[in-house]
């Protein structure tokens, strides 16, 4: 439960931002927990993250501002694992490097900072470019079907088993609930997209298409240090992503070595 500086401290807070947001930003508490902050960072132009849609929380401790929050980003960036606590000199990893002074704007402008930089941190993965423009233009799929857990259909497409497990889903994907709870607009928005693009909301991939766009072919090799519920489970990743010829590779050189040496042996016979 927040105290009453924390209550008061935040309530000013939100009336700030929403006069006056930060660019490429927007935020607002949980209706049922002011403590509880739901972020969305659009990627800046000029980035491997541009026109993403980045949806995360901020969770505040009740002595708030004496204490900072606990951050995470939700929606898979290649940047940082989803949902996990991202260890920062603005988050709860360090309560004593915390200034009062600094606001939810403040915080939020850190964590964009941090994102377009390649400084390492717990919660943070490397990726390529190609691989972090292709998740962001996963980002508002992903958000409003939690992953491809969603059973929802577009107009006229047909029926199809859901993906209940969820491609890189929160806990095991909740079909976009939790976003659609904080961001009904947003979410409006997302599903408006994806019937226009025609994307099928249980694979995020294009419904007039027969194979996957190029850029996607660098999803499916898992990014170095994301989790299971990380890039590596936003696409149909794993071996079979991975060429023929890399996966066997020791065994065709053995082989190429044993004719090698056997057409030695006839010609010496000879």
């Amino acid at each position: 439960m927040a105290s009453k500086a924390a209550y008061k401290r935040l309530n000013r807070e939100y009336a700030t931002i929403s006069a006056n947001p930060p660019p490429y930003i927007s935020a607002h508490p949980s209706e049922a927990n002011i403590l509880e902050w739901h972020y969305v960072l659009t990627g800046p132009p000029q980035t491997a993250y541009e026109g993403g849609q980045y949806w995360g929380t901020l969770v505040f401790p009740h002595d708030y501002p004496f204490a900072p929050p606990a951050i995470r980003m939700h929606t898979p960036s290649g940047r940082f694992r989803p949902s996990e606590r991202l260890c920062l000199s603005i988050s709860d990893f360090h309560p004593k490097s915390f200034n009062p002074a600094w606001e939810v704007s403040t915080i939020l402008l850190g964590v964009q900072s941090f994102m377009t930089s390649e400084e390492m941190t717990t919660g943070s993965v490397s990726a390529s470019e190609g691989e972090r423009k292709a998740l962001a233009a996963r980002t508002r799929w992903w958000n409003s079907t939690g992953g491809g857990s969603t059973d929802r259909r577009l107009p006229g497409q047909q029926a199809a088993g859901s993906n209940r497990r969820g491609f890189g889903a929160i806990k095991g994907g909740d079909g976009g609930k939790k976003f659609k709870e904080q961001w009904p607009e947003l979410d409006e928005e997302n599903w408006k997209w994806m019937e226009e693009q025609k994307i099928d909301p249980q694979t995020g991939k294009s419904l007039v298409q027969t194979s996957c766009a190029p850029e996607m072919e660098g999803l499916r090799k898992r990014v170095g240090g994301s989790a299971a519920a990380g890039l590596g489970a936003v696409v149909d990743g794993g071996a079979e992503g991975q060429g023929f010829v890399r996966r066997n590779a020791m065994y065709i050189a053995l082989g190429v070595l044993f004719a090698y040496v056997l057409v030695m042996r006839v010609v010496k016979e000879q």
